[in-house]
């Protein structure tokens, strides 16, 4: 078995950790939903745990079934990692452009309480319904981790679902908090920028990899 030292697993994770992060903040129907539940204190638990075991598992089942498809085809790994790359890029240009006009991201707390089944029904629908999901992390981070050496894969879904965990609990359990912040466009604006300028860098060092492959 290969063992890699600290310097090697710590990029792999922080590369998980900051892709993942860049595609999950976003303003959405999933989050505004956990926002909501955050807010009303309603079943607040169950809806993070859901929407962020179901990112580990499907960046999990990317990354293995990419794993193994591009081990078969070593062009088909560098097409998807272009792929990814341009991709990576119009997704910082598209926040860039975000950047440059007021949002906000609001929750409608009026309604009624359901049950926690209730809830979660919801939670699996904007999660699992929205065809975005598959995109980013099946096929996005599916792609982009299954580059990573054989030994490092795990870091890189542990670093992206450490992202998700951390996003979800602070929205659903920061809620009381997070909720005037996240009214002001000014704060989205910022964040917006920040996504944008850390999804062109990891273009580049995709672009990067593919090109010291050739």
């Amino acid at each position: 078995m290969t063992s890699f030292s600290f310097a090697q697993v710590v990029p792999a994770f922080v590369q998980g950790l900051l892709l993942c992060f860049g595609l999950i903040v976003a303003i959405g129907a999933q989050n505004a939903f956990v926002l909501r539940q955050g807010l009303r204190r309603e079943h607040v638990a169950p809806v993070v745990l859901f929407c962020a075991l179901a990112d580990a598992v499907l960046i999990s089942a990317g990354v293995l079934g990419m794993a193994q498809a591009l081990g078969e085809s070593p062009r088909l790994a560098q097409a998807l990692a272009l792929a990814g790359a341009g991709f990576l890029a119009w997704y910082g240009w598209q926040a860039l452009q975000r950047a440059r006009h007021a949002s906000q991201l609001s929750a409608e707390t009026a309604g009624d309480g359901l049950s926690r089944g209730a809830v979660l029904a919801q939670a699996a629908a904007f999660t699992l319904l929205n065809p975005h999901v598959y995109l980013d992390t099946v096929m996005l981070m599916g792609s982009i981790g299954a580059q990573q050496p054989a030994g490092l894969r795990g870091w890189f879904v542990a670093g992206s679902s450490m992202a998700s965990l951390v996003w979800f609990c602070g929205l659903g359990f920061g809620a009381r908090w997070l909720a005037p912040l996240f009214r002001k466009p000014r704060a989205w604006q910022v964040l917006d920028g920040l996504i944008g300028l850390t999804m062109w860098v990891m273009a580049a060092l995709l672009l990067r990899h593919v090109l010291q492959g050739v």
